[in-house]
């Protein structure tokens, strides 16, 4: 018989466990997406890439008159025919000066207005960053005409100097802009330390900050270089000179109204993209370091 007080002194029935969660879907990590997921989407893009190169290169190396697809037997007539009989040699002087020149004097302004952006505080300091912002905004056609008065007034018409200048200046907000954030990821204490040692201001920057800037100054340089390299407006408008002239408006004068020598035009192609592509293919680390730099503010 179970008394009152045994009943009392029993223990109460333990809660219930909580049910366990749910497991959470775990997304697929990196390595254990399929492979083929990865190669598909790339191969496809790669081929449309790729077709236009091969198409241009066939036209270039392919005999005149032929239809093949493949280009065989290869000639070089084209290539003959576009530097010798179309002045292209002449054309790609013009093109590395007018790219060399622009590479220089972009890198030399761009570093010293980046340094006084990145080390000075001035009155107009912001209106001057946010003006530089502004006149990214303004294409480049739109200067022909006031560049063109300038350089006319200067006697500079038909001259390779107008066309660095325009090509210049045209690039030095973005260069300024980038060669500054890229300063600003340069530690102060360092060039305080190189003055403590008796350095000046000129020589702690050379010494301790310059060697720092190399993949900025490359970066800006090679943007340089190409820009001006592949620019059409500016050495058409200014230059009236065939011996003047550059690649991009050598390539044009292959075109007519009547016809276009598709042959001719592909080599000229050919000829005007080998040396940008050499630059980057040497240049691609720096490039890549200088742009992710300076692109953010220290």
């Amino acid at each position: 018989m179970i008394t009152k007080d045994a009943t009392a002194a029993a223990p109460a029935p333990a809660p219930a466990a909580p049910a366990p969660p749910r497991p959470h879907k775990k997304r697929p990590a990196w390595d254990e997406v399929p492979r083929w997921q990865i190669y598909l989407p790339l191969g496809i893009y790669l081929v449309f890439t790729l077709i236009p190169f091969y198409w241009i290169l066939l036209f270039a190396v392919r005999p005149a008159g032929s239809t093949s697809l493949v280009p065989w037997p290869m000639t070089t007539e084209h290539f003959e025919k576009v530097w010798t009989d179309r002045g292209f040699g002449t054309y790609f002087q013009n093109s590395v000066y007018v790219g060399l020149a622009t590479l220089v004097m972009t890198t030399l302004v761009a570093l010293a207005g980046g340094y006084a952006l990145a080390r000075f505080d001035f009155t107009i300091k912001r209106v001057f960053m946010l003006a530089l912002l502004c006149s990214q905004f303004v294409p480049g056609a739109l200067l022909l005409v006031p560049l063109f008065e300038i350089f006319a007034g200067l006697q500079m018409i038909n001259s390779l100097g107008s066309v660095i200048i325009a090509e210049t200046v045209f690039q030095l907000p973005l260069s300024i802009i980038l060669i500054s954030n890229f300063i600003k990821n340069v530690p102060y204490s360092l060039e305080e330390a190189a003055w403590v040692d008796g350095c000046g201001r000129f020589r702690a920057f050379r010494i301790v900050v310059l060697p720092l800037l190399r993949p900025g100054l490359i970066a800006v340089g090679s943007f340089a270089f190409v820009h001006s390299w592949n620019h059409f407006l500016f050495a058409l408008m200014f230059l009236n000179n065939q011996h003047k002239q550059t690649i991009p408006v050598g390539l044009n004068s292959l075109m007519s109204a009547d016809s276009v020598d598709l042959g001719a035009l592909a080599a000229g192609g050919i000829v005007a993209a080998v040396p940008v592509v050499i630059v980057f293919a040497f240049i691609q680390k720096w490039l890549i370091t200088g742009f992710s730099a300076g692109a953010v503010k220290g």
